[in-house]
């Protein structure tokens, strides 16, 4: 990935100057060329590199051995800012299994099984209490501990991406909507044939009355861009999702929901230019802080690629107690990658392409609270970008639990 300076983004003449300098491609494809900035991986195949003209990023195919060479090139050239590799994310999906070295010994095994049925009994006893939330006929966990369902904003006027595995065209909790979708897969349509991206989309967008569930969804008058950017697998490469960016910032959405990432500590500098330039666009980028946690023992873990980015906003996930989900990740000791706000991420309800509905955990369940809530304060204060960050992080909950867990606190619609 080749990052380009603030004065050579967006002109193509000078990046395609720059990148023939550089790598000495002489076959350019430009976001540009295609309506909506909706790169055709198709027509774009045949080309050496891949100019994102919103992000002023370009994708060059090199062989691994080159990518010295190439950083060298590009560090002697000041019209480009970073050369850095690809890397592979995946939607952050269940909490990763235990290591084996836990499942060897007798005294482990009954360690974690003691700590689960604990950990049972003491929700148990909180819900009967009155202390935390459950589901209900109407209305899931999360809507009840956002505030959600007694907000009068719905999202109206807003546009929110989500940008993962698709969605499940045809749902019938959906019928009617417009949904506009684009997949950046090559090969396949944007019809989600994994699951994640329609529970994700579903959260954050999902009708305010559905006729056959209770109510799961956030922005239920919001226009929903679903753009495919991991595969049926659940994988896809920084080509993929930062087409999908693009493509949302050219189509002006305020919120960009990204409920994927990779266990990557060190953060990249081209989605830390990426997010900086969305924001100043009035695009908020919303990730999932990651997975990797295993708290029952003793590892937080660490918030990765691209959520520990300083300008892509981090979340975390809580559970039906609020306390912090046992495998949501901890901030990053790195600058900027710390964990930024929280929402709700276990047993979350909500669409699936089939059967129609699902509850799944992870901080992925958590991005898309954050991401629909952003838009109904987009919708209720006219605010987007860096401002719509602070808003969201001011209007927060705070929890009695380490700021490096949950950040500003569980996040709130507007009153």
């Amino acid at each position: 990935m080749v990052v380009f300076n603030d004065e050579v983004r967006g002109d193509h003449a000078a990046t395609a100057e720059a990148l023939r300098a550089v790598t000495g491609v002489t076959s350019i494809a430009s976001t540009r060329d295609f309506a909506a900035g909706a790169l055709d991986f198709d027509q774009a195949t045949a080309a050496d590199a891949i100019v994102f003209a919103e992000l002023g990023i370009a994708v060059v195919a090199a062989h691994p051995d080159q990518a010295v060479r190439l950083s060298a090139a590009g560090a002697a050239d000041d019209r480009i800012l970073a050369v850095e590799p690809e890397h592979i994310l995946h939607a952050i999906t269940e909490a990763p299994p235990v290591p084996s070295s836990y499942l060897l010994g007798y005294r482990d095994a009954v360690t974690d099984l003691c700590d689960r049925v604990i950990a049972t009994a003491a929700e148990t006893t909180g819900q009967a209490n009155g202390h935390g939330f459950a589901d209900t006929p109407l209305l899931t966990w999360g809507l009840q501990a956002t505030k959600t369902n007694t907000s009068s904003r719905t999202g109206q006027g807003v546009s929110v991406a989500v940008l993962d595995t698709g969605f499940g065209l045809g749902h019938p909790d959906f019928a009617g909507r417009q949904i506009i979708a684009q997949s950046f897969i090559p090969g396949e349509s944007p019809q989600d044939m994994h699951g994640h991206g329609t529970h994700c989309t579903g959260t954050a967008c999902g009708p305010p009355s559905p006729s056959d569930s209770r109510r799961y969804g956030v922005a239920g008058g919001a226009q929903i861009m679903v753009g495919k950017v991991l595969s049926n697998s659940g994988s896809g490469t920084d080509t993929n999702i930062l087409a999908g960016i693009n493509w949302a910032m050219v189509n002006g959405c305020k919120v960009i929901s990204m409920s994927l990432g990779a266990d990557v500590p060190t953060v990249s500098f081209a989605y830390e230019q990426v997010g900086r330039r969305a924001l100043e666009a009035g695009s908020l980028i919303v990730a999932a802080a990651g997975n990797n946690a295993r708290r029952r023992f003793g590892d937080p873990g660490f918030v990765g690629i691209p959520a520990n980015s300083p300008s892509i906003m981090a979340v975390a996930a809580i559970d039906e107690m609020l306390d912090i989900a046992h495998f949501s990740a901890r901030s990053n000791p790195v600058p900027g990658g710390q964990v930024d706000i929280a929402g709700p991420g276990v047993n979350v309800y909500s669409s699936w392409p089939t059967p129609p509905h699902n509850a799944i955990s992870g901080t992925s369940m958590a991005t898309p609270h954050v991401a629909g809530i952003a838009a109904l304060w987009a919708e209720a204060t006219g605010e987007s970008g860096r401002s719509l960050w602070n808003v969201l992080t001011q209007a927060a909950r705070e929890l009695p639990l380490p700021v490096q867990d949950v950040g500003a606190g569980l996040v709130q619609a507007p009153q």
